[in-house]
Order: structure tokens, then sequence, then C-alpha cells
């Protein structure tokens, strides 16, 4: 982990090259000048790392306490940054403040020299803390997703303290090294009350940016402008990786059984099913106890995940070939959007898939966290004493599974002939790109950037996105786990892959809503077009996964564009195959 924290220290000391953090390096600037106090840029830097580190890693936290909008802590920092900018303009509010600042540390019991600026240096780089998002590569991309999920530990903390450390050392010296250049320069010295109050006009105005996101727009002309500055490079080093799926608490799978058993790998007791919030196709709740002697699929699936979709027609074959042998599926759903909690939907979902097992609602991740499961699809493989045998993530090896379905029957006694299922193993071979997140808190390949903050704003489409990214134009609402269009939204994205697929929602927009289809600059066709695209467009019935593009069999690189014709639109993910 020394490896990561070290990285992370990195990370942050290269953020100042970043065109995210150059929209503030004015504020900064004008802060540090606003008086002649030596401890001013100090204030400032201790406060951008203490709030930008805190809210970072507590915001979900204190979401869940006190239900608030987490957007309102912006709006509370956008006015004393503005407030603090109208100081400048008017010096006897400025002394004002500054002899409030004194007397409260005093009260406090605190030494605080009039007129060092401390005080009110730290109160800006508080509010400056709240509203920067800084360029996220994996590594804050990382911290960002555990602290949104509610997966701070010691660890996380450390990671993230050597981050901010990073990011406060250049921003102390340029803000000192501001403050001294102009405070000792003598003809900008002797007109240092004209430039504190033009400085006090540019917070103001910098201010009201923020207020109305127009300092996003910057942003992303800036990132459009210098791509070569997102700076992610180094961060997807091998060991660094490694390092950050071990934070995550994604690792390897570790086979258990001799080496010579390619069937089992695995050989502990079975979880239980806890705190299911609701149980389908069956009279009533179901445990591994009641589930002795027969052997027992477990499979974790969500009904909008393509890779779920791909493994569950050889799952329910299984079933109706080896049920009367003993053989018994038990589906655990576990949601990935907020709109995969509703039972009807996953009633719909089932029905669909053709799904007769039974299914338990995992709606509080419970059962997932007692398996300790971290994919989907998953499939734990038990056998008749309640013990688990056989371990897969993702899909493919279906000869492999059913073999050991066949192994374990016998096992427990019963007579197994039937030869293999000849459904074709549809897992998709080569490189492919990533499944890829637009709501913030799992976003990772928006381009240049890396992950975006929530709220609403103006996008400038990138010209050209990075293989394996995705650019956004028109007016975009970010949220935790969806992006929703507004007017004139457009998503481009540069995908490696034969089929795309995302995961859509009406929302406000409602059903009928329209997006329309676009690869390589021309409408999608009977040569590109997925199956839910009609004449080069979708219409959105229901929050469920849209197949986009299909290119039969002929993988590659290209760019789909997609045009929002109705605000309201809610997008989740992309996947591929």
């Amino acid at each position: 982990m020394i490896v990561l924290i070290g990285f992370a220290f990195l990370a942050g000391l290269v953020t100042i090259l970043a065109p995210c953090i150059w929209p503030i390096l004015p504020i900064i600037l004008s802060s540090s000048v606003a008086s002649k106090g030596h401890k001013r840029p100090l204030g400032i830097t201790l406060g951008i790392m203490l709030s930008f580190g805190f809210f970072t890693l507590a915001i979900s936290y204190l979401v869940k306490i006190f239900h608030f909008d987490p957007n309102s802590l912006r709006v509370v920092a956008v006015f004393v940054i503005g407030f603090l900018g109208l100081t400048m303009v008017v010096p006897s509010l400025s002394r004002a403040v500054e002899g409030f600042i004194s007397r409260l540390s005093s009260y406090f019991g605190q030494r605080s020299k009039q007129g060092s600026g401390f005080g009110a240096g730290f109160l800006t780089g508080l509010s400056l803390g709240i509203v920067w998002s800084p360029c996220a590569g994996p590594i804050l991309a990382a911290i960002a997703t555990l602290a949104a999920t509610g997966k701070v530990t010691f660890t996380v903390v450390l990671v993230t303290a050597a981050y901010v450390i990073g990011v406060g050392i250049p921003l102390f010296i340029f803000a000192y090294g501001g403050q001294r250049v102009i405070t000792r320069t003598r003809f900008l010295s002797a007109h240092l009350g004209k430039i504190q109050q033009g400085f006090g006009v540019i917070i103001i105005l910098a201010a009201v940016a923020i207020y109305t996101n127009y300092d996003r727009y910057i942003e992303t002309r800036l990132l459009n402008a210098f791509p070569q500055f997102t700076l992610n490079g180094f961060e997807s080093d091998s060991a660094v990786t490694e390092q950050l799926n071990l934070l995550k608490g994604v690792r390897p799978v570790k086979y258990t059984d001799p080496p010579q058993s390619n069937l089992f790998n695995a050989d502990y007791r079975a979880p239980d099913f806890v705190s299911v919030t609701k149980w389908l196709n069956t009279d009533g709740p179901i445990s591994m106890k009641s589930l002795r002697g027969k052997v027992v699929l477990v499979d974790f699936w969500t009904y909008t995940c393509i890779n779920c979709i791909r493994t569950l027609p050889h799952v329910t074959e299984w079933y109706d070939k080896y049920r009367d042998k003993g053989f018994v599926v038990i589906g655990v759903h576990t949601p990935e959007f907020q709109f995969e909690h509703n039972t009807d939907n996953v009633l719909d979902a089932m029905k669909m898939y053709h799904i007769h097992y039974p299914v338990a609602q995992d709606n509080d991740y419970a059962t997932w966290d007692n398996y300790n499961n971290e994919y989907w699809p998953a499939e734990y493989l038990i056998d008749a004493n309640g013990v688990v045998r056989r371990t897969h993530f993702g899909e493919g090896e279906y000869d492999k599974m059913e073999l050991a379905i066949q192994d374990l029957l016998r096992q427990a006694g019963q007579s197994v002939s039937s030869p293999l299922a000849s459904i074709p193993d549809q897992t998709p071979e080569g490189m492919q790109s990533p499944e890829t997140y637009l709501g913030a808190y799992r976003m990772e390949y928006y381009y240049p950037s890396g992950t975006l903050s929530t709220g609403k704003r103006e996008f400038v489409l990138a010209r050209k996105p990075q293989v394996n990214s995705f650019s956004l134009g028109g007016e975009w609402d970010i949220r935790q786990h969806e992006a929703v269009s507004g007017e004139g939204a457009v998503l481009s994205y540069h995908f490696s892959a034969d089929k795309v697929f995302l995961v859509l929602r009406p929302g406000s927009a409602g059903v009928g809503a329209k997006v329309r289809v676009f690869v390589d600059g021309k409408p999608a066709d009977s040569s590109t077009t997925g199956s839910d695209v009609k004449d080069g467009v979708i219409t959105i019935d229901s929050a469920r996964l849209y197949a986009l593009v299909d290119l039969h069999g002929k993988a590659g690189s290209h760019i789909l564009r997609l045009e929002f014709e109705n605000p309201g639109v809610e997008a989740f993910a992309f996947t591929f195959g």
C-alpha cells in the first residue's frame, strides 16, 4: 500500500498542471493578496486541503444522516467566496471581517495576530475545497467510488491524505509566491489597494461563474484545448492498478482444490440468504438449511447487465434439465441502479428471460455482502452437504459448470447421463471497450478529465474522444448514478466492440422519448443498427438495457453519437459485446 500512497501524493502534486484547477487559481492568487497578512496563503491552502479531503470522504455519510441536497453546500460556498470578494472591494468591510475572525479566535483561546490574514484565508480555502472538482485519474476515482458506497477505511483515508498533501504543496507555493511578488514589487506595491479591489471583482465574477456552472464550461474548453494535461498516464501503472483493486476489495479468484481438478475450485460452507427484500417465484423464504440434500446454484444477477443477460439462457436451461434430479437454482437479484429495486421491473425481466426458479430480491446488498461477492454475474455451485464447490465470475465456461453440476448430482446419488446443453456461448472474444458509467460516482472514462462532479451545466462535445472514452455536448445534469439530458444534449463514444448497449430510463421525458443514433457520422442503418433502433431512432419505452449497435461480427473502432431529442432522459451505463 506504500506504493499507492506514494502515487497518490504524486498525482496530487502534478494536479497543478491540469486544466481543471486553472479556473480557481485566480481566486487563490486574488485571496492571497487581499491583505499583507503573511499567513493568508497558508490559511487558503489548509482550508482547501481540509474541506476537499473531508467532503470527498464524508459527503455520502452526511447526506444519509441529515438528508440534504449536497448541491446546497456548493451554493453556500459560492456565497462565501462572493462575500470575501466583496470585502476586497470594500476595505472597511474587510477590516470588520478580520476583526471578527480575530475576536472569534481569541474566544476559543487561540492566538491570532490581527492582520495575519490566516482566518479569512482559511475560510476562503474551505469554500474553494467544496466547489473544486479535480480531474480524477484512477486513484481519485477509486476514492470517490469507495466514499460514495460507504466503504471508507483507514487505508482510503491515508491515500486521500497523501493526495491532498500533494495538491497543497504547489498551491501554497503559488499562493505565497504570488503574494510575495505583488507586495514586494515597488510599482505593484504602490498601487496595492487598487490591485486588491481589482482582484475582488475577479473573485465576485468567479463566484457568479461557479454558481451558473460557467466554470465547468471554461474547464471543458480548456480540457479540449489541452488534452495532454489530463495526467492520468502514470496512474495506470500495473502496480497502482493492483493496489487499487485490493483497496476496492476486488481480488483474483483463489483456487483451493488440487491443480488437477478443473471443475471444482472452492471448498467452504455456503453463506445463507439474509435480509432478502422479497422472494419471487416461491411461496416463502428459502434458507441454505432447507436446501440441504440438493445441489444448488446461486446466481447473482441484475436485469440491465448485458453479461448477466447472456448468461441467463444457460442457467435457465440447466434448471429445466436437472430440477427433477434434485438441482435448484436460486437467483439473487442485486440491483445496480435505483430503478432496479422495483419489484414489478424485476418480475417483467423474469418473464422476459423465462426465469422459473426462485429469485431473492437483494435490494440492501445483504446477501451480496454475506457472499463477499463483487461481480455481476457470479455463480456459486453448492453440493448436497451445503459446501461451495465451484465459483465462476462473469461469462463463459458453461461446459465446465454443467459438468460440475452433473458430477455433484451423481455424488448425491442421482443418475445423470444427459448430453451437455447446445446453447451457443456468446461470450465476447478479443479486446473491447469496458463497462462505462455515466453517473458521477462510478465515472472513469469521460474525455478528457476522467470524471465529472454532480450538477447541471453546459458541455462542449470533444472533436474526437480517445478510444474507450465518451464526451458530452449541450445541457446535462450529472447525478450520482446517471446523466440526465437537457436542451441540445449529445453524447459521443469512441468504442471498440461488435455490439453496444446502454441502460436508459424515460425519466421526466416520459415514455416515447426519442434518441437518434449515428455511427461514424451516419445514421444507424441495417449494417450497424442494434435491435432497439428503428430507422436510426431509439424510442424509450421503459427503464432497461437498449441495444444500440450491432456490427454483425465485424468488431472494430467506431464513433457512436447519440442525439437526445427530449430533455429528461436518464442514461446510466454502456456495456459492450
